[in-house]
């Protein structure tokens, strides 16, 4: 069984004539209203409404639908609390399909009807397909839900209109295509994960075997509508002919003996193809970038794709050194030459002969030390302290800083000659807030990474906390990266990661700044921005909490509702685990709208 439908609240004129009806669940009941082919009902909370709601939130006349010719549109009144379709506000006139949700205040109504025509998907402009992007990501977002664009490459002598026409009947009225190319079309999907994404793409293939196609899901490939853009019509660009291609899985893995790479963003591709071309040369290697941004795995690839990489790969933190043994632990020192000499010790010169050395924050060194290594490097020799004759070594440098090296020297604090030495060849790293390609693919590894240390298994990420991910500055880059998903793993519970299992540094939203003292000047307006009214603030604040049951109760019916009542195929719109569902059915007591399915 499904919900008890009442119709006593069906005139007799109506019933059996249109065949279209709205189903209405309000707090503790719900009751279907049949709708005739031509009139128009005004719903709200008045005595002389048409379709007359319970819900005090609602306004007395809240909305208008009107129906003509099968067609029915629904019109929000300027009421208090709007309305909305299938989770979108209406602001003008909404014409309404079969199964769409129509959300006022804590009522929901769904409209059925006999599906008189096929549903085709809109279209735009190439030059509107960003900023539709746009829009439809923030809507997916805000919602927690995801968005899915997929980029088709049309076969040689395909027509994009042809291709248009023949593509149309596999998507959604929701759903955009826009022929942004001579020989591509892309597809906007609101509410697509990736697992859809390839059927939508195994239907276009059937349809045009030589196409290749490439898709890109939103929060988990990316939180921009450029970058989104990009990574699909990259992996298009990927995809072998006749084939789909994902941008999750069009990362490229870079296998370094023990240690692994993955690369997504271009930037970091053509810094890594650059790295390729020069480490088989004997150039020293100096990398800037900020802490934590991997400069290290820098250093690792141009040692393991040398000629060097079956020699030892040694690497020094010259900022953790102290300055007394700064030269002892780079060069070596004899027993007795210094006090508590007491033992002969190689130094990491030394250690290194033959393969490469990495010399982290080089430019924390004294500038004694820096005349010493300059020695070193120009004459593959070192004089260990005490000793009267120099060793051999060999090394390859690469030195890696976070500091502006031409700015020390023209302080006079970085010797000019070994910057020069040092620098053969120069890259830099770029910070992960400008890596947001990467960043998803590295969370979801890290975190990876982190539950096989705790013996436990991965969970998914979920919309919003991917969402924060992609938010956050990350002044840490992925050396803080690491550590949120490290203690994502060990303090999670369940299968998925929510916002709430975040660090509190990541999950939380800026606050506003504090309000002016009374009697003090207005604040100015930022440059090119607005300033909310104190009128648009309210001064009583519902708790976070009560709103957030709110919510989740009213998705609940709305899910349970497009369901048909079936319990497990609810909890699969909500992407929510069905014993979760059950538990909160009992929760929220909707067991009385909804009986168990026999």
């Amino acid at each position: 069984m499904v919900a008890v439908v009442s119709d006593a609240a069906t005139p007799s004129y109506a019933l059996g004539v249109a065949d279209a009806y709205l189903v209405v669940i309000e707090e503790g009941r719900s009751w279907r209203r049949a709708l005739p082919t031509d009139a128009e009902l005004v719903i709200g909370r008045g005595e002389g409404c048409e379709v007359r709601l319970d819900d005090p939130a609602a306004s007395r006349r809240h909305a208008i639908l009107r129906l003509h010719a099968g067609r029915a549109t629904i019109v929000d009144l300027g009421s208090h609390n709007g309305t909305t379709v299938d989770g979108e506000p209406v602001s003008d006139p909404r014409v309404l399909a079969p199964g769409d949700v129509i959300t006022i205040c804590a009522t929901t109504l769904t409209y059925h009807a006999p599906s008189r025509r096929a549903r085709r998907p809109r279209t735009v402009a190439p030059e509107a397909l960003h900023a539709h992007l746009a829009g439809e990501l923030d809507r997916a977002l805000s919602a927690g839900r995801r968005l899915g664009v997929l980029v088709v490459k049309l076969g040689r002598g395909a027509s994009t209109t042809e291709a248009m026409a023949l593509l149309a009947p596999l998507f959604r009225a929701h759903d955009v295509l826009v022929a942004d190319g001579p020989a591509r079309v892309t597809a906007v999907l609101p509410e697509v994960d990736e697992e859809e994404l390839g059927g939508r793409a195994a239907a276009v293939h059937g349809l045009l075997p030589g196409a290749t196609t490439g898709g890109a899901v939103a929060p988990d490939d990316a939180a921009d509508p450029g970058v989104l853009l990009a990574a699909a019509r990259d992996a298009a660009a990927s995809a072998l002919e006749g084939a789909h291609a994902t941008a999750s899985r069009s990362v490229r893995q870079l296998e370094l003996g023990d240690h692994r790479i993955l690369l997504a963003e271009p930037a970091m591709l053509r810094l890594y193809a650059l790295l390729e071309r020069i480490a088989p040369s004997e150039l020293p290697v100096l990398v800037l970038g900020e802490t934590g941004v991997g400069k290290e795995s820098v250093a690792k690839a141009v040692h393991h794709l040398s000629p060097r990489r079956d020699k030892p790969s040694l690497s020094v933190n010259c900022a953790a050194l102290p300055e007394t043994l700064a030269e002892s632990t780079l060069f070596g020192h004899e027993r007795g030459a210094f006090s508590g000499a007491v033992t002969p010790q190689v130094g990491t010169f030394e250690a290194a002969h033959g393969g490469t050395l990495f010399l982290d924050e080089v430019g924390e060194l004294s500038l004694a030390v820096q005349a010493k290594l300059l020695r070193a490097l120009d004459g593959k020799r070192v004089q260990r302290l005490g000793a009267i004759q120099e060793r051999p070594a060999d090394v390859r440098i690469v030195a890696a800083t976070n500091r502006d090296l031409r700015a020390e020297v023209a302080a006079g604090r970085f010797r000019e000659d070994l910057y020069f030495r040092l620098s053969g060849a120069l890259v830099r790293v770029p910070p992960l807030r400008e890596r947001p390609r990467e960043l998803p693919v590295l969370a979801r590894e890290l975190l990876a990474q982190a539950c096989l240390r705790c013996s436990r298994s991965v969970p998914s990420i979920g919309v919003a906390a991917m969402e924060a991910l992609t938010r956050h500055p990350w002044p840490g880059n992925v050396r803080e990266l690491r550590h949120a998903m490290e203690f994502v793993a060990a303090a999670l519970d369940g299968d998925e990661v929510e916002l709430w299992h975040l660090p509190e540094s990541i999950a939380e939203v800026p606050e506003d700044p504090a309000p002016s003292p009374p009697g003090s000047p207005p604040a100015p307006a930022p440059a090119g921005g607005s300033v909310i009214s104190a009128a648009a603030v309210p001064t009583r604040f519902r708790p976070i909490a009560e709103e957030l049951r709110e919510l989740e109760r009213r998705r609940m019916i709305q899910a349970l509702t497009a369901a048909g009542g079936v319990q497990t195929r609810a909890a699969e719109l909500l992407r929510m685990p069905r014993r979760t569902f059950v538990a909160k059915m009992r929760e929220y007591d909707l067991h009385a709208l909804f009986p168990r399915l026999p």
